[in-house]
C-alpha cells in the first residue's frame, strides 16, 4: 500500500514491484484535496473529534459503573453484574434498527449525537468488565484507610481508585480510539453530509468516485496517512496496554 501510494494511477496494477519505477506524490496532493470542497483534513478532524469525545465518555461512564461492582456492596450485585456481562454477547447488529428508530425520533440523524451520547451511559460492557477486574485487584485496606481519613465513596473513587487504575484507563483509551477511528458502519448509518464524514467514510469515496472511476492511488495515500494516528498511539502506549490487561493492580 505504501509503495502503490507513490505510483502513478496507471502503474499501480502494472508495476508489481515494491520499489516504484516511477515515483510521484500527486496521489497525496489530490487525495488531501478531498471531495465537494471538503479536504481530507476535515475528515481527519471529524474522526479525531469523535474519538476524543468517545474516550472521555467511556472513561467517565465505564469507570463510574465499574467502581460499585468492584468495591461496593449492594443488593443483587452479582445478578446485575451478570446481566451486564450478558450484554457483551448481544450482537450489535441486532440493536441497529431500534436504535435508528429512536435516534430518528429524537432528530439526531445526520448528527454526531448517536455516535457520542451513548458513550456517556456506559455503552461498552467490555470496558466495564476490564476496569472491574483491575479495581478488584487493588487492596481493600486502601478503602478502609481512606474511610478512616474521612473520605466518602466518591472521594475514594476520585482520589484513590482512579489514579491507581491508570493502566486500565489507558487501555480503555487505546481500545476506544482504535475502535472509533476505524469505525465505518456507525458513521455510514447516521451521517450523510460529506463535510461531516469521518476518515473511514472519506476513504470510501475514492472507490467509484467522480465519473465512476476508482482512484486507488489516492485511496492508498490517504490510507497511509490514516494509519499514522493508530500506529503512534500503539507505539507510545503499548506498555500500558499490556499492563492494563495482564496485571491485577497489585505492584
Amino acid at each position: 500500500m505504501l509503495s502503490s501510494s507513490f505510483k502513478p494511477q496507471d502503474l499501480i496494477f502494472q508495476d508489481l514491484s515494491l520499489w516504484p519505477k516511477q515515483v510521484t506524490i500527486i496521489n497525496y496532493i489530490k487525495g488531501w484535496i478531498g471531495f465537494s470542497g471538503t479536504s481530507f483534513g476535515t475528515f481527519f478532524t471529524n474522526s479525531l473529534f469523535i474519538a476524543v469525545v468517545s474516550i472521555l465518555g467511556n472513561l467517565i461512564s465505564c469507570s463510574l459503573a465499574a467502581y460499585p461492582f468492584a468495591r461496593m456492596e449492594f443488593p443483587l450485585r452479582k445478578f446485575w453484574f451478570a446481566i451486564m456481562l450478558l450484554t457483551i454477547m448481544l450482537p450489535h447488529h441486532v440493536q441497529i434498527i431500534p436504535q435508528y428508530i429512536l435516534f430518528k425520533e429524537l432528530g439526531w440523524i445526520n448528527t454526531y449525537y448517536p455516535l457520542l451520547v451513548p458513550r456517556f451511559f456506559a455503552l461498552d460492557p467490555f470496558y466495564i468488565f476490564l476496569m472491574v477486574q483491575f479495581m478488584r485487584g487493588l487492596p481493600k485496606e486502601l478503602d478502609h484507610a481512606a474511610t478512616v481519613d474521612g473520605c466518602g465513596k466518591f472521594q475514594i473513587y476520585w482520589r484513590l481508585i482512579l489514579p491507581l487504575s491508570l493502566p486500565a484507563l489507558v487501555t480503555t483509551t487505546i481500545f476506544t480510539f482504535i475502535y472509533t477511528w476505524n469505525d465505518f458502519f456507525g458513521p455510514l448509518i447516521y451521517i450523510s453530509e460529506v463535510k461531516e464524514f469521518t476518515a473511514t467514510l472519506g476513504l470510501s469515496l475514492f472507490i467509484s468516485s467522480g465519473e465512476g472511476k476508482s482512484e486507488y492511488g489516492q485511496l492508498f495515500a490517504m490510507s497511509m496517512l490514516s494509519l499514522i494516528p493508530l500506529f503512534t498511539i500503539f507505539v507510545f502506549f503499548q506498555k500500558y496496554l499490556v499492563e492494563g490487561i495482564a496485571t491485577s493492580g497489585i505492584k
